[in-house]
This record gives C-alpha cells, sequence and structure tokens, in this order.
C-alpha cells in the first residue's frame, strides 16, 4: 500500500524515482479506506532530508500511511526555506485536540546543551506528555530517544570520551520482540552522537525493557512492555551517504574528526560507502508499524486513551 503524503512535499519526486508507492493527499481521499495517522516531530536541520529517509521507510509496508509533519513554535528553522515550513508543518497548537496512531520524534543536534537549556524543551515536555493519551505508540530516535528517557524516566544523558561515529554490528537482547522479528543474528545501525546511555541506568526502572544493544555502541533500543513508547539511539534511517557528508562537512571544516568506523572500504574517504544496514531500517519500521502501531490501534481512532 502506498504513503500518503502532501502533494507537493519535496520528497515525493524523490520516492517516485526509487519506485516507492505514493499517494498524494487529491488521490487519497478517493479510497475508501482509514489510513495510519503518523506524526513526525522533525527537529532535524535538514528537514528535507529527514523527511524523504522517513517517508521511504514508512512508505515500505503493506499499509496506508497518512504522514502530518509537527514543528515546535518555539525554534525557527535555520537550515529550511519559511515557505516549506509554512506549507507542509504544524505547530502543536493545530494537532493538540487529534489523535494519532503513531508519533516518531527525530534527533536533534543539541546534545552538547542541557536539555532544559534547549529553547524548546518546554514545548518538547508538553508534546511528549500530550503522546500519552493521544498516540498509540511513539518512536524516539538518536537525541529525541535520550530526551524521552529523561523526560519520562529520569534517565540522564553521559558525555562520551570521543564521538560515537561509524557503522557498529549489534544483536536483539529480547529476541522474542515483535520489533526485531525477521532480523539476522547480527545487524548494522549507523551512530552519530557524543552521548549516551547506561544500561545500568535502564535495568533500574521496572517499565523498561532492552530490546538491542552492541558491545561498542551501547545501548540501541528500549522500550515498555507493550511498545507505547519506543527509544531507539542510533540511525537506521540514514541514507548511504549521510555520516560522509558530515565526516566531509567537518572534515574540510578543520575539525578534529575521526573517520566513521566501519563505513568507508578500507577507510578511505575517496571510495564510496556501502550502505550495510538498509534491511535492518525497513524491517524496524515495518515491524514497528505492523505489531506496535496497526495491531493495537483502535479503529476508532478517537478511542486512543
Amino acid at each position: 500500500m502506498p504513503i500518503k503524503i502532501p502533494n507537493l512535499l519535496p520528497a515525493t519526486e524523490t520516492l517516485n524515482k526509487e519506485n516507492i508507492f505514493v499517494i498524494t493527499e487529491t488521490r487519497a481521499i478517493t479510497q475508501d479506506i482509514r489510513p495510519l495517522k503518523i506524526l513526525v516531530l522533525n527537529l532535524m536541520p535538514t528537514k528535507i532530508v529527514t523527511e524523504t529517509q522517513l517517508a521511504r521507510l514508512l512508505g515500505n509496508s503493506p499499509l496506508q500511511v497518512e504522514l502530518e509533519f509537527l514543528q515546535t513554535a518555539t525554534h525557527v528553522s535555520k537550515n529550511t526555506s519559511e515557505e516549506h515550513m509554512i506549507a507542509f508543518y504544524k505547530t502543536f497548537d493545530e494537532v493538540k485536540n487529534q489523535k494519532f496512531d503513531g508519533m516518531i520524534i527525530t534527533g536533534a543536534p543539541v546534545e552538547h546543551m542541557e536539555f532544559e537549556q534547549v529553547e524548546y524543551w518546554d514545548e518538547l515536555c508538553e508534546i511528549m506528555e500530550w503522546s500519552k493519551t493521544h498516540v498509540t505508540s511513539t518512536f524516539h530516535i538518536c537525541w529525541g530517544a535520550q530526551a524521552g528517557l529523561y523526560y519520562h524516566y529520569g534517565i540522564k544523558k553521559i558525555p562520551l570520551e570521543k564521538k560515537l561515529f561509524g557503522i557498529f554490528k549489534h544483536k536483539a537482547d529480547h529476541k522474542t520482540s515483535m520489533l526485531f522479528r525477521g532480523f539476522d543474528d547480527e545487524f548494522n545501525v549507523p551512530h552519530s552522537r557524543h552521548t549516551t546511555v547506561l544500561r545500568e541506568d535502564i535495568e533500574k526502572v521496572p517499565e523498561l525493557k532492552i530490546l538491542a544493544s552492541s558491545d561498542q555502541a551501547g545501548v540501541y533500543v528500549v522500550s515498555t512492555d507493550l511498545g507505547r513508547r519506543i527509544f531507539v539511539t542510533g540511525h537506521s534511517e540514514y541514507d548511504a551517504d549521510t555520516l560522509k557528508k558530515e565526516y566531509l562537512r567537518d572534515k574540510n571544516a578543520g575539525k578534529n574528526i575521526d573517520i566513521p568506523v566501519n563505513y568507508f572500504p578500507d577507510d578511505d574517504d575517496t571510495k564510496e560507502p556501502l550502505m550495510t544496514w538498509k534491511s535492518h531500517a525497513n524491517l524496524l519500521y515495518s515491524n514497528w508499524l505492523n505489531y506496535f502501531v496497526y495491531q493495537t490501534t483502535p479503529y476508532n481512532i478517537d478511542e486512543i486513551v
């Protein structure tokens, strides 16, 4: 089934070229079906890139998905045009009386700041509190995962000695979790972060279960028992060249940055990186949509509590 996105969203052209089945708003209104309503709070600076990455993964499912994009009213995007934000994004006041089958809270480039120092922290807390009663399952990514673990459970993020940067092998700690149905015993995930959360802090919280981890990258996926809240510390949604662009940007700016681990062939940044996490990424998002959203959300969306 297709993913329903706004008619003129830039991701539409990209996904059509990749043969991802996209359905625009105009065509969707002619179909007699209730799509899954997914709200995306996009805190990433490169919003169009993130929109495309998430739409690509959410569209790889037999379920019809309707995306709604959310921005914080307390922060003005510096890397995306005002016209784009006005055309495709809503503020919390515009959606707070609605309910959603699923929600994604992305990462954000604010790791070096304390949570309370982030200008939109109070607004984000209001949104996360609202999600408890208005969303069937919320999927938190990277800094969004750290923010969610801190807000909901008081788990602090810990600075790393150096940036965790590259592609790392992971395994499922909880092998019977439906989130990892169909996964290989080992799978790759991109990481790009300066902070982490500690296993021992998570294990102190009875409501939380560690579903997957890495010997090198640490805890990867944490979930509540019924998957109402899922926290993912990596970036499975990244494109093949996302880490390359980040690395070359910092290298060309004269910053002290290590080459991404297990990424460039022979650690040669003149060679094109291999994408070794695509199948994992597609399975992760399709399993989330199927088992934690579609299978648990009520048909009448107003019955979400």
